[in-house]
């Protein structure tokens, strides 16, 4: 029977159970899976609980709903309630039309929108005035700031400064409008002190009392770190992103060249000779007045050894210097008078009290 039962096996069969016993046997653990996980990225701490972003804007049509994208995409759960404050500053195209629809949709998009052009410092002003966050960040609206830099300008303010300046150290910017501005901040630099690299850079984080204490008017704008650092604040800087433009034309022009002078004169006498107008226009004066009299004693001295003093433009120089002199100093004086019938106990900033 045993030889039967080998004669009727299937060799396909046999073959087939070999190699099904020489197999391995299954492995009976469940098969676990492993989820992928991001790396870790710490969460930046902001200790300001609101922010005010405030941004001037002048026919800005194609740049407005791209901004305000990206300004949700780098504050998203950051666990820090924000507005964005949009000053209108006499727009032509349907900037102030794209502005209003976005305030439908979301209340804390708000704006302000003046009846004519009147120049980015009014904007500033307007903003600083309403804004309400705990920290405030200017920004420009052409697209060429970058929003993924309002963490850092914030984290740097929380280290104890007052303001943050960004510097465009890779400016993306057409030529003349680089050299004009290295220009202007090597000579801010010499004349004020303050040793930061782009006093005009757009983007700025400010604590809230430096707006709510600071004045800007004019073409003031510019000089911001300096009138804050007249004011006792501590200014620094931290290198920004600065993106090429992509919409619309720049809005530098030549009168902004000639406008830089002017306003740097400006606020060198508002931050240092404000309250003390003598120390200007009588160092001026006495400069004037000796320079006049070292001449006129050098003439008077020639014509007492016989020289004849006809035709001597030197004589009417000296006279001339004696008495631009005596009226600078003379407008010292009155200066001096003013300040002290206007004095007020509100223009000193008090930090602390007890």
């Amino acid at each position: 029977m045993e030889n039967n039962k080998n004669k009727n096996t299937n060799p396909k069969e046999a073959v087939t159970n070999k190699n099904v016993s020489n197999m391995k046997q299954p492995y009976n653990r469940k098969r676990r899976y492993y989820k992928y996980r991001r790396p870790y990225k710490p969460t930046v701490n902001i200790s300001f609980k609101k922010l005010s972003i405030i941004i001037p804007l002048i026919d800005e049509e194609e740049s407005i709903k791209p901004l305000v994208s990206a300004i949700h995409r780098s504050l998203l759960n950051k666990r820090i309630q924000y507005e964005i404050i949009f000053i209108d500053d006499g727009s032509k195209d349907n900037s102030l039309k794209i502005i209003k629809e976005l305030n439908t949709q979301n209340k804390n998009i708000k704006y302000f929108s003046f009846q004519k052009n009147y120049g980015k410092s009014a904007a500033l002003q307007v903003g600083f005035i309403n804004a309400t966050g705990h920290a405030i960040i200017t920004m420009d609206a052409d697209l060429q700031d970058d929003p993924a830099e309002i963490l850092n300008l914030l984290k740097k303010l929380d280290e104890g400064y007052d303001l943050v300046s960004g510097w465009k150290k890779k400016r993306q910017d057409p030529f003349i409008k680089k050299i004009s501005s290295r220009f202007f901040n090597f000579i801010t630099r010499i004349l004020t002190g303050i040793k930061i690299h782009d006093f005009n850079c757009g983007l700025k984080a400010y604590r809230n009392d430096v707006v709510k204490n600071i004045r800007v008017y004019g073409e003031l704008h510019r000089y911001v770190p300096v009138l804050a650092r007249w004011q006792g604040y501590k200014v620094s800087e931290i290198v920004v992103k600065h993106h090429p433009r992509r919409y619309g034309k720049t809005k530098f022009g030549i009168s902004r060249f000639f406008k830089g002078f002017i306003d740097l004169i400006t606020v060198l006498f508002a931050t240092r000779y404000i309250k003390r107008p003598m120390h200007f226009f009588g160092f001026l004066g006495a400069f004037a007045f000796f320079i006049g009299i070292i001449v006129n004693g050098y003439l008077t001295y020639q014509w007492i050894i016989g020289i004849p003093l006809s035709n001597r433009p030197m004589l009417f120089l000296g006279i001339l210097l004696i008495i631009v002199g005596v009226q600078f100093f003379s407008i010292g004086l009155l200066g001096e008078i003013l300040v002290h019938n206007s004095m007020d106990e509100k223009e000193y900033l008090i930090k602390d009290k007890g």
